[in-house]
């Protein structure tokens, strides 16, 4: 507190930090990423352990004996959904009933804001049926749900009949203490979040439901089933959820507990795990499978059904079988001895899963890195943005120095126009809202005029206002006021970098994985850009540190990662599909990421824009 209550000791800091501001710039960038790759480090990463003591052990006895039956149900609903080319619902609830249960459906359908190339759907409609499994040992005030997702071809047929064969052996026990809801969503995400609004009395996307007729009590935990073959090689754990969030930690330590306890070959990222942490093929592994998870949760979309109770604090986690090549098989009768012993686990809970971490990072199934970790990577590279801005007040505050005829005068700073700083934020910020809202609105004038589709007239449309972007706010502050002034963008630069402080900041602690992502590019643009740079090169390295083309970056990363590269005319196809998908995201399930990234980010990017561009 002296070093900063002292005048004379605080302005020798201030000189010291903006004599030395770009050499400690230059140390944070290089420190932050080199904190963030080291992550993966065995040193830097913990143990994963059981944090809740209602789960603390597996000494359950997994009786499960049906996996022959399930998997002939299985073949059963495939012929049923053949005949009624869809998901056979009649039947559904026949069998369900027969199992015991109370089944109700639910009716819903959903108007895309334009078609889904993907999977070939613009009107989506659908029944989704599920079956209540009452607690015969408590009030009923508490449920845990096992979902499985009918998808439209032959694939998860084999999830859905574990489901109703797990449905019947649970029927026959009497140690539940909590409700169990067994439902069956078609397709996949749409009916999955038409069934939570219609459970939790909502309607935050626009869809169309009926009402749910059968409730239970406050749901705990989910799981979310996906099966397509009758042998699966491994089980695929997945945790990413909407807006990159993530269940607690304590279900993921579950799974790979009972997969350890049962002999299930279990992975996440679609990874096998490595003993040899100590050597660079381990090492560079671990990379790997967490930076897949960077990506995975800096998309913002749930990546499995799980991914939207997250929304509404129930903790969720797919598990997807995978029939690979390997040599290990397990069965159906195995994977439904794994289910019963975690739902045996979650029934136990007294309380909601809160003990464990909620904001990490998994380079395996064993190891975590908590946010105590890898949040100073993210710090230091934040601490650029306000070394920049401590360095551009101090040279706001300093009076020029004026030489005429050998005498030296001090010249007071002039203070730019307001409007010359106000002009290019609310013309940049107008671009954004134009990105944001008229892609999906011209779409029907586009079609008109053009030979696209809608979807293509959206994705077209979209990278045509980004690029038109780029000469709108250029130079417009000489419209209103003359000439630009040396401290007119020193200002500007000034509210620029406090500006994307805050928006990196806010970012990161949501979702820390799209901070730190778009602090790697935006922050060196935003650190150097001044009016005095050579322009070309300049616009050209401001181009390619820009949100559009950290997205395109990000595609051929994570495909390289999933260890299938894709050539130049493919990862544009892919850039594309994203920039779709990610408006239909948004429209359909609520995720930030695109809001964020044209009503925020990218006005800001174009404040450093015209920075470049300064008069």
């Amino acid at each position: 507190m002296g070093l900063l209550s002292d005048p004379n000791r605080r302005k020798a800091l201030t000189s010291l930090l903006t004599r030395l501001n770009t050499p400690i710039c230059v140390v944070c960038y290089l420190a932050g990423i080199a904190w963030f790759m080291g992550l993966a480090f065995e040193p830097f990463t913990l143990r994963t352990y059981m944090s809740e003591n209602a789960m603390g052990s597996t000494m359950v006895e997994e009786r499960f004996p049906a996996g022959e039956r399930a998997l002939a149900t299985a073949r059963e609903f495939a012929a049923h959904k053949r005949k009624v080319g869809g998901m056979p619902v009649e039947w559904l609830v026949k069998t369900m009933q027969a199992r015991g249960l109370e089944v109700f459906t639910q009716s819903f359908s959903r108007t895309l804001p334009f078609p889904d190339e993907n999977k070939e759907r613009y009107m989506v409609r659908g029944t989704n049926v599920y079956g209540i499994l009452r607690a015969p040992r408590a009030p009923r005030t508490e449920a845990l749900v096992l979902s499985a997702p009918c998808s439209p071809d032959n694939s998860n047929n084999q999830a859905v009949g574990l489901l109703l064969g797990l449905a019947q052996y649970f029927r026959s026990q009497i140690y539940w203490a909590k409700d169990i809801i067994f439902l069956v969503n078609e397709h996949d995400l749409v009916g999955m979040q038409a069934w939570l609004e219609g459970y939790h009395h909502t309607n935050i996307t626009g869809m169309d439901y009926t009402p749910l007729q059968g409730r239970a009590g406050s749901i705990q935990a989910a799981l979310s089933l996906e099966l397509s073959s009758d042998v699966i090689t491994s089980l695929d754990l997945v945790l990413e959820g909407l807006n990159g969030q993530l269940p607690n930690l304590d279900l993921a330590n579950l799974f790979h507990a009972f997969c350890q306890k049962i002999g299930v070959l279990c992975t996440i990222q679609g990874k096998l795990q490595r003993g040899d942490w100590d050597t660079a093929e381990g090492y560079t592994h671990a990379v790997q499978t967490m930076m897949l998870m960077v990506l995975k949760q800096a998309s913002g979309r749930p990546w499995g059904d799980h991914g939207l109770f997250l929304r509404y604090h129930i903790e969720a986690a797919s598990i997807r079988g995978i029939n690979s090549f390997r040599q290990y098989k397990t069965d159906a009768t195995t994977i439904g001895r794994l289910l019963e012993g975690m739902f045996r686990k979650l029934n136990n809970l007294l309380e909601r899963l809160h003990q464990s971490y909620f904001f990490y990072l998994m380079p395996s199934l064993t190891h975590f890195v908590s946010i105590g970790y890898y949040m100073p990577a993210f710090g230091l590279l934040a601490t650029i943005l306000l070394l920049r801005a401590l360095d551009l007040w101090v040279q706001l505050g300093t009076p020029a120095q004026v030489t005429e005829d050998g005498a030296g005068e001090v010249e007071p700073p002039s203070s730019p126009g307001v409007l010359s700083v106000l002009t290019p934020v609310v013309i940049s910020h107008l671009t954004g809202v134009a990105l944001y809202t008229l892609p999906v609105l011209s779409q029907e004038t586009a079609v008109e005029h053009f030979p696209v589709s809608e979807t293509e007239a959206v994705v077209l449309t979209a990278i045509a206002i980004y690029t038109a972007g780029l000469a709108l706010p250029h130079n417009t502050h000489r419209f209103i006021s003359g000439e630009g002034t040396e401290q007119g963008w020193r200002v500007l630069k000034l509210v620029a970098l406090l500006y994307l402080a805050v928006l990196l900041g806010c970012t990161a602690l949501i979702n820390f994985s799209l901070g730190f992502i778009l602090a790697i590019t935006l922050v060196p643009a935003a650190a150097c850009v001044t009016p005095h740079l050579p322009k070309a090169v300049t616009a050209l390295a401001m181009v390619l540190l820009s949100p559009g083309c950290t997205l395109l970056y990000c595609v051929f990363i994570f495909q390289e990662l999933q260890e299938a590269p894709v050539t130049l005319p493919e990862g544009w196809m892919l850039f594309l599909s994203v920039i779709s998908q990610g408006i239909l995201d948004h429209s359909l399930y609520g995720s930030l990421v695109y809001p964020l990234l044209a009503l925020l980010i990218y006005p800001c990017w174009l404040l450093l824009w015209n920075i470049l561009f300064w008069k």
